[in-house]
Order: C-alpha cells, then sequence, then structure tokens
C-alpha cells in the first residue's frame, strides 16, 4: 500500500471515529481499529495510534465536565482498569500480529452483537464488585484491542445521575485511560516514529469530525445511525476474523 493511500486511510478513519464518537456517544476505538491494523506496521503500533487519537479527542469534554465527576463512582472502576490494561498490553509483545487480527475480529462481532441486543437491557448500580468487574473487562479489551469503552459505557450510564455527569465520567475515563495506555505502550515499544507522524496527520481530521458531528447531531436519528455502525463492525469483525 502506498504512502498517500495510507495517509488518506488514516485521515478518514479519524474523521470518520469522531463523527460516530460525537453523534453516538460511543466508538472511536471500535471504528478506528477496522482500518488501522491492515496500514501500521504492527497491531501494538496501531492500538498505540488509536489510543493517542482517542486520548485528545476526549480532552475538551473532560474539561468541561470536571466538576460532575463522582470519585465514588469512577476510581475503582479506573483503578481495575489501569492495572488490566497494563497486562494485557504486555500480551502484544508474545502474540503475533496475524493472530491478534482474528481475535480482534472474532471480539468485534461479539461486541455488535453486544451493543444491537443487549446493552440498552443492562442495568448496573455503582457497587464495587460491579466496577471491578466492568474495569477489568474494560481493561483487557482496551489493552489488546483499542476498545475500552463499551464495558465502561455501559456502567456510566447506569450508573449517572445526569447526562453531564455521564459525559464527565466517560471522557475522564478515556483520557486517563488512554494516556497511561499510551505510557504501558512506549515502554513496550508500540509508540513509535511512525505512530507518532501519523497522529499529527490524523489529529486535525478528528477536528474535522467532531465539527461536523456537532453540526448534524440534531438532524440525525442516533437510533438508526446507531445500529449502521453495529452491522459496520460485525460486517468488519468477520472480514477481520476470516481474511
Amino acid at each position: 500500500m502506498s504512502a498517500a493511500l495510507t495517509i488518506v486511510l488514516i485521515a478518514f478513519f479519524a474523521a470518520l471515529s469522531s463523527f460516530v464518537q460525537r453523534v453516538t456517544g460511543f466508538g472511536f476505538g471500535i471504528v478506528m481499529m477496522t482500518m488501522l491494523p491492515y496500514v501500521m506496521p504492527t497491531y501494538g503500533e496501531a492500538t498505540a495510534l488509536s489510543g493517542i487519537l482517542a486520548a485528545c479527542m476526549a480532552i475538551v469534554p473532560a474539561v468541561r465536565h470536571r466538576r460532575y465527576v463522582r470519585l465514588c463512582k469512577f476510581l475503582p472502576i479506573l483503578l481495575t482498569f489501569l492495572v488490566l490494561s497494563f497486562f494485557s498490553v504486555k500480551v502484544l509483545t508474545v502474540v503475533d500480529g496475524h493472530s491478534l487480527k482474528r481475535i480482534f475480529g472474532v471480539v468485534l462481532v461479539f461486541v455488535s452483537i453486544y451493543l444491537f441486543f443487549i446493552s440498552g437491557k443492562v442495568h448496573l448500580k455503582p457497587t464495587i464488585p460491579v466496577q471491578v468487574s466492568m474495569g477489568a473487562l474494560s481493561g483487557v479489551l482496551g489493552g489488546m484491542f483499542a476498545m475500552q469503552g463499551p464495558p465502561a459505557a455501559v456502567y456510566f450510564m447506569a450508573s449517572s445521575e445526569s447526562k453531564e455527569e455521564y459525559i464527565g465520567a466517560t471522557q475522564w475515563y478515556f483520557v486517563t485511560g488512554n494516556l497511561m495506555m499510551t505510557l504501558y505502550r512506549w515502554h513496550s515499544g508500540f509508540v513509535t516514529v511512525p505512530v507518532l507522524e501519523s497522529a499529527l496527520i490524523a489529529l486535525p481530521a478528528v477536528a474535522l469530525g467532531l465539527w461536523i458531528g456537532t453540526v448534524v447531531y440534531g438532524r440525525l436519528h442516533g437510533n438508526a445511525l446507531r445500529k449502521v455502525v453495529y452491522l459496520f463492525l460485525a460486517v468488519a469483525g468477520v472480514l477481520s476474523a476470516v481474511l
């Protein structure tokens, strides 16, 4: 694949991922990772680039909603995530990229099925066991596949008392988690020059996607768009698993 086509694909998916995140409230890493493993030198570098961009995208809403974060509902799940994601990132140093792409494809199919049929029916309370369980699942998915969002989003949606609290908690979770995983990935050798160069290219596209998402947010039917995204994830997962 030529360098020019790689740049175009990274920029396009960065804009698409941030657009989907803005309109539907989830999905930056999931959408981004349907493409990155095929254009980055290694699978680990793909997760590193996705994490850097996701952290940058979440900074502004996190700062704006910082006063709404309740630590008792936030710290246990975050700390559990940080521990499990550390070890999950280390797994990427010993598993070959081809196998990881196949595993990622299977996981992506299961995530799409979960989001399509189950996520809206789950009701959780902010107890310590629930936070530890969801943080552990989020840590494994985040460290290995750069898609820690679904378990955390389900928990925060169920435990938040307002939209502002939900936004504040999720965005701080994504900022803190992705920044720490970037350090883990740097220590494991995944934050390379190609990753940093690609991040610089993709950041303007992330901003563009956020802007477009903000402009059209009120004009789109969110539930219908979510289902289209879920179907896209399922198809991408099947292709990743079999190719």
